[in-house]
């Protein structure tokens, strides 16, 4: 007769406030693994007039940040399969918190391009292993939950840049809201390390845990079945990523210089971003169920195609840029999360970290991507073809997405007969 309790056989409170323990952690994960670039989008009218940055040098940052990301996410899939959760998070928070302290110590571009190169390498860590965390430690029925919650994390990090941190630059200095942000990265790092379970012993040539299999949320056939949604998604991803990255990146320069917003102002354009990017995640996640996830990514790409025209339309009427802030964050960037729900319903056993990296992956190639094109458009002047760019770029991307489900579907269909 057993006289003990395993951990997932405790009390129900006990599970709930575990339940909700990981997800606040991996939720603060997900924030500092992109607090470094939120931080120079909302910055970066300081940064042009003190680093002396010109726009594309600006844009360039992010460039430099995401490549290295998309060079380095699927050897970081391999590594958190292997390694596991725990000591995957501990070291994408101790260096973003490196990356964020080399941020502050930058006496001009040089610096700066080697500091977000460093902070490529938490990116390429966060999906895959806060959904590595999630799938070993969270019941199927409840991982889109978790899931869109902890992706709204980015924009979590997103708010605390446009908001919070930026007062606290406005009152002593940019590098001292970045230095804040480096210190609190390693408090996290604490966090994980003593929160988190040991991770467990894994076999090396299938990457599942050698005391039982990893499962899904969906059965081995249903993912045969599909036909493998990744590299779809990872198209998907791309396209949305460079729409993403652009408004990340020149909302706020766009605020300042052609809408004649004070800096301050202009922060709170991401901020509004950040809130409804974290409504949206959460939200959009939850309705993620399978039969009607599929067609989620597309509605909320062509929903983000609309988003564009609005800060196209910005220069005319003021106003419409606040919602095109709040309607970027709950169709474009909320895209993003669902696209990782749909990654968790399918990946084989043993393979979430490696697919959840590989989606990752055409992400960050986007977001890599699409700032230098905007910054030439922005340098001239041409705001407006910008954002038509970036409604372009959401509409391929809406394209790709359709184009899958409805490939799925007959392929779905054609098994069940």
């Amino acid at each position: 007769m057993r006289t003990e309790r395993t951990a997932t056989e405790a009390s129900p409170e006990h599970g709930s406030r575990s339940a909700r323990g990981l997800t606040a952690l991996l939720t603060t994960a997900m924030a500092f693994s992109m607090m470094q670039l939120f931080l120079l989008g909302a910055l970066g009218p300081r940064l042009v007039d003190r680093l002396g940055l010109s726009a594309t040098e600006l844009g360039l940052t992010t460039t430099v940040g995401f490549g290295t990301a998309a060079l380095l996410s699927p050897v970081g899939g391999r590594i958190v399969d292997r390694a596991g959760p725990r000591r995957s998070l501990v070291a994408l928070l101790v260096l973003s918190a490196v990356a964020l302290g080399l941020v502050c110590a930058a006496p001009g571009a040089g610096l700066l391009l080697v500091a977000v190169a460093l902070g490529g390498v938490p990116q390429a860590l966060a999906n895959p292993a806060t959904n590595k965390a999630i799938l070993a430690a969270v019941p199927a029925a409840r991982r889109g939950a978790v899931t869109g919650t902890k992706q709204s994390g980015v924009q979590l990090g997103a708010f605390a840049a446009g908001l919070p941190l930026a007062t606290v630059a406005g009152l002593v200095g940019w590098r001292g809201a970045v230095g804040a942000a480096a210190g609190a990265a390693l408090l996290a790092a604490v966090w994980a390390w003593r929160s988190l379970p040991a991770d467990p012993v894994v076999d090396r040539r299938t990457g599942r845990p050698a005391t039982g299999p990893e499962r899904s949320g969906a059965a081995d056939s249903v993912a045969g079945a599909s036909g493998g949604p990744v590299a779809w998604l990872a198209g998907f991803s791309l396209f949305l990523g460079a729409g993403i990255a652009s408004v990340n990146t020149y909302l706020v320069l766009f605020g300042v210089q052609r809408l004649g917003m004070g800096p301050a102002v202009a922060g709170a354009l991401i901020a509004v971003l950040g809130v409804a990017g974290i409504v949206g995640r959460i939200g959009w996640s939850r309705a993620a169920v399978p039969g009607r996830a599929e067609w989620l990514p597309g509605g909320l790409a062509a929903g983000a195609v609309g988003a564009a025209a609005l800060l196209a339309a910005a220069p005319y009427a003021p106003p419409l840029v606040w919602a095109a802030a709040v309607a970027v964050g709950v169709c474009a960037v909320s895209g993003n999360a669902v696209s990782m729900v749909l990654v968790l319903q399918r990946s084989a056993p043993g393979r979430a970290g490696r697919d959840s990296a590989r989606v990752a992956a055409g992400f960050f190639a986007g977001f890599a991507v699409g700032p230098p094109l905007f910054g030439r458009l922005a340098e001239s002047g041409r705001h407006e073809v910008g954002w038509g760019l970036v409604a372009a770029e959401f509409a391929v991307a809406a394209a790709v997405a359709v184009t899958w489900a409805v490939r799925d579907r007959r392929t779905r269909t054609a098994v069940g007969r």
